[in-house]
């Protein structure tokens, strides 16, 4: 009887052995047990569905002393200058452009120094670009186009771990001196094998077959929320657990500014409202003021030699009694 590896291998397409390479990824595994999940209910779907997804925190938790290294390890980099850069395909882009550009609004950050890069360019957020994903060489052409330097920090994202367009940008990345991450959702991945900190999330087989969107997609967000946020802590964004670099770009966040000043100072909606004048609406210059009872350019002059660490600058802060 010939076998379903040996059928592949010998179909006149050429994708035997990719197929092959497939069949071996959890992330792409077939479970019978659910082969008749559309003649379901939908509320038994629904509770399927959300049993799965309930896995997943624990298969993050399982690599939380290796994320952890990685965050310590990109926070050192950062703190002389380098860049946090995703790069991956399809959804794994997808999710790191996202967390890219949430960076800015939340954190204050240069739209620079955090990035995403996905296959295909910026079109294939919303549009597939054929065969992009495939090409180690259009991820090194990428990375080459900022600059890359030993400071920076690359993040491989791919579910399966085989994507070439992330395995190339992490082995271009580390060839460069570059401080490398790898994040998939297999075990002993390619991707994983070129990364300085693997980071395999092992969720298992999805609710359909190979739709690594689902499970594989919410574990790469999670683990991505951890690295960028406990970055930005490591740097000092924030104070305690209050967003004190937030930009206030819009009236929600503009609101948002004027609670977290009070909720870090307890000061009167006037004294607020002076502070952040004097700070040009700056929310971390503006709790200084306050807090180490100091005009806006001497906020501005103590948090610049501390590093942007609100903590640090009120211990310097020169207090009258």
């Amino acid at each position: 009887m010939t076998s379903l590896t040996d059928a592949d291998a010998a179909t006149p397409d050429g994708y035997g052995e990719l197929r092959a390479q497939l069949a071996t990824l959890t992330t792409e595994a077939f479970r019978p047990e659910l082969a008749e999940i559309d003649q379901l209910a939908t509320p038994e779907i629904a509770r399927i569905m959300n049993g799965e997804d309930q896995t997943v925190p624990t298969a993050v938790a399982a690599r939380l002393p290796e994320i952890s290294a990685a965050i310590d390890a990109t926070a050192a980099r950062m703190a002389r200058g380098g860049r946090l850069i995703y790069a991956g395909a399809g959804t794994a882009g997808r999710l790191g452009v996202l967390d890219a550009s949430e960076c800015p609004p939340t954190f204050n950050t240069d739209p620079a120094d955090v990035i995403g890069l996905i296959a295909g360019g910026p079109s294939a957020m919303v549009t597939a670009v054929e065969g992009a994903e495939d090409s180690k060489e259009l991820a090194a052409a990428d990375l080459d186009a900022l600059g890359l330097t030993g400071d920076d920090t690359v993040v491989g994202i791919s579910a399966s771990g085989r994507t070439p367009y992330a395995i190339g940008a992490v082995e271009h990345a580390r060839a460069r001196g570059a401080l490398t991450i790898g994040l998939s959702c297999n075990a002993d991945s390619a991707l994983g094998a070129a990364a300085e900190h693997p980071l395999e999330v092992v969720v298992g087989p999805e609710l359909l077959t190979g739709s690594t969107r689902l499970k594989a997609g919410t574990a790469q967000k999670l683990v991505l929320n951890m690295l960028s946020t406990i970055t930005m802590i490591r740097l000092g964004k924030t104070y305690g657990n209050l967003m004190v670099d937030v930009r206030a770009s819009n009236e929600k966040l503009r609101a948002r500014s004027r609670r977290i000043v009070s909720l870090a100072t307890g000061a009167s909606d006037p004294e607020i409202e002076a502070a952040l004048a004097a700070t040009d609406g700056e929310v971390k210059n503006a709790i200084l003021t306050i807090l180490g009872q100091v005009d806006g350019p001497t906020a501005a002059t103590l948090l610049s030699a501390s590093d942007g660490h609100l903590r640090a600058a009120l211990a310097a802060a020169p207090r009258t009694t």
